[in-house]
């Protein structure tokens, strides 16, 4: 028996090794593990995705066992938020990583036009539903026009230099993201040797993210640029 045993634990500290090296994370964790515990805490690092010009004003949202929900009042249109991992598409190898806080400040447009689709997500990822599920009722939700369509100047700041992006770029750069419908990488020169956009076309939320890279983060304080 304690050989046995000895055994089912080597067996079990293998597959988390192998868990490990490729940086998988295939199932959900404990919800919470992507809790904040304290409010205010997770007040601030949503704020700190933007200058405090924008965010101060801003309306936040923060995360508790049953979703999202208002933590403070805004005035200016714009909506701070820290997003999880299943911010990702679900094919994202960090799409249940535990560890992963991506503030963002959404302005009017996309709080209207691509929040839902994050909100919705959650929900979806609170009520166990696996990726296929919440996949499929995205897109059905898309196709029965529940969600709503991304409007034009839909845009977010992500400026943070609190933020946890994936391991391996835990403060990525502060940077700028524009929402667009389909598949608009080359109408914008994205991705182009030189070109200062990136662009990431999701086709789960039917839109192309472009990215710009900005030199300081939110606070003021210049930003390393590095490759990317």
């Amino acid at each position: 028996m304690a050989v046995f045993v000895h055994g089912l634990v080597l067996g079990v500290m293998s597959q988390a090794e192998v868990l490990a090296a490729d940086g998988s994370y295939p199932n959900m964790a404990p919800l919470q593990q992507y809790l904040i515990a304290d409010r205010e805490t997770e007040v601030a690092l949503a704020r700190s995705a933007a200058p405090k010009s924008v965010s101060d004003a801003a309306e936040v949202m923060v995360l508790g066992r049953d979703g999202y929900t208002t933590a403070a009042n805004g005035t200016n249109g714009f909506l701070c938020i820290v997003e999880r991992s299943w911010g990702a598409s679900t094919d994202n190898p960090d799409f249940w990583n535990p560890k992963l806080r991506a503030p963002h400040c959404f302005n009017a447009p996309a709080v209207r036009g691509f929040v839902p689709i994050y909100l919705m997500k959650t929900r979806l990822v609170l009520a166990g539903k696996s990726k296929t599920e919440i996949v499929q009722a995205i897109a059905s939700a898309m196709d029965n026009k529940q969600l709503p369509a991304l409007e034009p100047g839909a845009m977010c700041y992500m400026m943070s230099n609190q933020q946890y992006l994936s391991d391996g770029d835990k403060s990525w750069h502060p940077h700028l993201m524009f929402f667009v419908p389909g598949d608009a990488e080359k109408i914008w020169g994205a991705n182009l040797p030189g070109s200062p956009v990136i662009a990431a076309n999701d086709p789960e939320e039917r839109a192309t993210i472009f990215m710009v890279v900005v030199a300081k983060w939110s606070n003021g304080t210049p930003a390393q640029m590095v490759g990317h």
